[in-house]
């Protein structure tokens, strides 16, 4: 029978398929799926066309935050319930989600195959499958309920009707801790700037979302003798990078924004300015959520400079976040002390972290870096034809590392921007929450395996270079 067969076939297809190739092809059916949901009436108003619902359904999956609709009035309750879905799906983890389903619902995969899956899964910092895969889960639905509880008691009690503070409340928690930025409000978070609950609720759990799984495990597995000694290194390295880059962060706005007269934060009390840099400090690594209003004209371009930074490196491996890691940038400024020092070795806390590690990081780095600019490069050619009132690179830099980092802070340019341009963000978006190295893994794989075993095995003779 035809449809038998068929099955068989797109079985037989996917068990050929590597982790990377089959994590590409499950994010973009979910992506295809997600778009055909919103854009039915049953989700959204009739304002929402394909483009509409295309555009966000890639900002959920990949759990960025930025949109060309409007959340809370464009979409049904039953839409907003269905991009709550998708950003789940997207933040606790598409390559985990992928690998496990790839593993234990397409039969005839091999013992063989399933370990290397989970090797695979491993080395790309997701961590193992199965009941790695389920305490993941559970960890994020008791953090979940625990944020969006606080949030309908002490935080959103201005909001009367009871149903739809309780949705706001879960909503707002599923985006927060899977760092998607996704709020209900056309202005975010700005009305409750000085809700000291609402801040330190969303802060909490952007912080845990973005840690990773393997830290949150490690913590709370030495939750009795919580000792550094006791924590491992990428725990401790991890931890420390994150608080450093959330301090240098808070402390940079504060002063960018103090010594630029005429902006948002100069007509703010002491309280509220720490309050508002703390919390666009945590938010910028990736998280999309703003109690400021952004543009050029509310936040100087020394500050905007200092929070492309922050979106640039991002969250943590394994996390709900994006950006190029924190243990990244910990490796590379680790290996920029060891030829500073003439050592031979990359040493970070006692422990010596092997060649592989470091050239990892360099390619993350450069290539994120090289796929940025040509987007960068690309939206300026595409905007300034369009718009009476060209954008600032300024802007649309800011705006494509927005999107590759998966964090949906927005200028205002993403609305601004013609199709071509949005397109520009969509591929951002899904290329940044994959990662860059697995996109190029899964097109690499695609060629002939024996030819490229065979090319492994030549060597080749070592020659110095001068840099």
């Amino acid at each position: 029978m035809p449809l038998p067969k068929a099955i068989h076939r797109t079985q037989a297809w996917y068990r050929r398929l590597t982790v990377p190739q089959f994590t590409v092809v499950t994010g973009l059916l979910v992506i295809s799926l997600g778009s055909l949901l919103l854009a039915s009436p049953l989700c959204s108003s009739q304002s929402v066309g394909l483009w509409e619902a295309l555009f966000t359904a890639t900002s959920a999956v990949t759990v960025t935050g930025l949109t060309v609709i409007d959340v809370g009035k464009d979409l049904t309750t039953f839409g907003q319930a269905v991009l709550a879905l998708m950003i789940l799906v997207g933040g606790l983890g598409l390559m985990a989600i992928t690998t496990f389903l790839q593993g234990f619902v397409v039969r005839g995969a091999s013992l063989r195959r399933r370990l290397d899956r989970g090797q695979t899964l491993d080395e790309f910092g997701v961590g193992g499958v199965g009941g790695t895969f389920r305490s993941i889960a559970l960890t994020a639905a008791v953090l979940i309920i625990i944020g969006a509880a606080l949030l309908y008691n002490f935080g959103f009690s201005d909001i009367p009707a009871g149903g739809e503070r309780l949705w706001a409340s879960i909503f707002h928690s599923i985006s927060a801790y899977n760092n998607a930025g996704f709020g209900l409000w056309s202005d975010s978070l700005v009305s409750y700037r000085t809700n000291r609950v609402v801040n330190g609720v969303i802060v909490v759990l952007i912080v845990l979302g973005g840690l990773g799984w393997r830290v949150t495990s490690d913590l709370w597995s030495n939750r009795q003798r919580l000792k550094r000694k006791n924590l491992s290194l990428h725990t401790r390295l991890v931890l420390r990078t994150s608080i450093l880059l959330v301090l240098v962060g808070t402390l940079g706005l504060l002063l960018t924004e103090s010594l630029s007269k005429g902006h948002v934060m100069t007509t703010m009390g002491w309280g509220e300015r720490m309050m508002s840099a703390l919390f666009a400090s945590v938010s910028a690594r990736t998280a999309g959520f703003t109690t400021l209003p952004l543009s050029v004209q509310s936040v100087s371009d020394s500050g905007l400079l200092l929070l492309m930074t922050l979106m640039f490196i991002g969250a943590s491996p394994g996390g709900t976040g994006g950006g190029i890691k924190t243990t990244t940038v910990a490796a590379l400024m680790a290996a920029t002390r060891s030829t500073l020092r003439g050592q031979d070795d990359v040493v970070i806390r006692h422990r010596q972290i092997s060649d592989k590690v470091v050239l990892r990081a360099v390619s993350i780095t450069m290539a994120s870096l090289m796929f940025v600019l040509v987007m960068a490069m690309l939206l300026a050619l595409s905007t300034n034809q369009n718009v009476e009132e060209p954008l600032t690179f300024l802007e649309l830099l800011f705006t494509c590392i927005s999107a590759f980092a998966t964090v949906g802070l927005d200028l205002g340019v993403t609305e601004q921007l013609g199709r071509f341009g949005q397109l520009i963000l969509v591929v951002g978006m899904f290329v940044g929450r994959l990662g860059i190295l697995l996109l190029l893994s899964a097109i690499w794989e695609s060629f002939d395996r024996n030819q490229l075993q065979r090319q492994n095995r030549i060597g080749y003779p070592r020659e110095d270079l001068y840099v």
